[in-house]
């Protein structure tokens, strides 16, 4: 065998995708994106990572693991800061407005998200524990605590899914006489669909603080 042959050996072979749990989650959130939540399974994942599953499962042991992922990597992108050094009303506040805006860029993510436990997920329970440890500092504490974040969830992802709604949403068709009191006021909400949601989201932001204000005043 000739020294040019000893050394060519091997040329011209694809090198293999390094894997990283980031890379990962990212390729995740990206099939379910474009493509929707069923189609994100192990094979389709390694498909779309340019790997074998073998390699894949080196890295994450079922889907379960890679939701897990895909949890973690969307919620250490929410902004808690303001809890170290705002009110703990201000700082719900503009802890919802950052929540809203990063599940508006992944909506398709909302129905796997708000139902997935937080086992193994530190970035949510990080996230988690430092509201709670807001809301305790402020005289909110036990299962009231618990309960304002899962309220606050609540509303953040609705008002996600209001973000993207079509125009013509409360539009009633042939069917106004039905409802004729609520076709003319839904008409005169801004034409940017954008714009109604964000008033909406806020005004509904604003009641819920003032309301927890109240109730906890003192």
């Amino acid at each position: 065998m000739t020294q040019q042959a000893r050394s060519g050996r091997g040329r011209g072979r694809p090198s293999s995708p390094i894997l990283t749990r980031e890379r990962v989650s990212q390729a995740a959130i990206r099939i379910v994106t474009e493509q929707g939540y069923r189609h994100l399974t192990m094979a389709s994942l390694a498909r779309e990572l340019g790997v074998a599953a073998s390699a894949l499962y080196n890295h994450v042991a079922s889907k379960r693991d890679v939701l897990v992922l895909i949890q973690d990597r969307i919620n250490e992108q929410i902004d808690c800061s303001a809890f170290d050094t705002e009110p703990w009303e201000q700082a719900l506040g503009q802890w919802a407005r950052s929540y809203r805006r990063c599940f508006m860029e992944h909506t398709a993510l909302i129905p796997v998200m708000a139902v997935l436990p937080v086992a193994d997920s530190p970035q949510t329970l990080r996230m988690y524990e430092r509201v709670t440890l807001a809301l305790r500092d402020a005289g909110i504490v036990g299962a009231d605590a618990v309960d304002i974040i899962v309220g606050v969830e609540a509303l953040v992802f609705g008002a996600a899914y209001d973000a993207s709604a079509p125009t013509d949403i409360f539009d009633p068709g042939g069917l106004e006489d039905l409802a004729p009191t609520f076709t003319r006021f839904s008409a005169q909400r801004s034409a940017d669909p954008r714009a109604a949601a964000d008033r909406a989201f806020e005004l509904a932001l604003e009641a819920l603080i003032s309301g927890l204000r109240q109730k906890y005043a003192g």
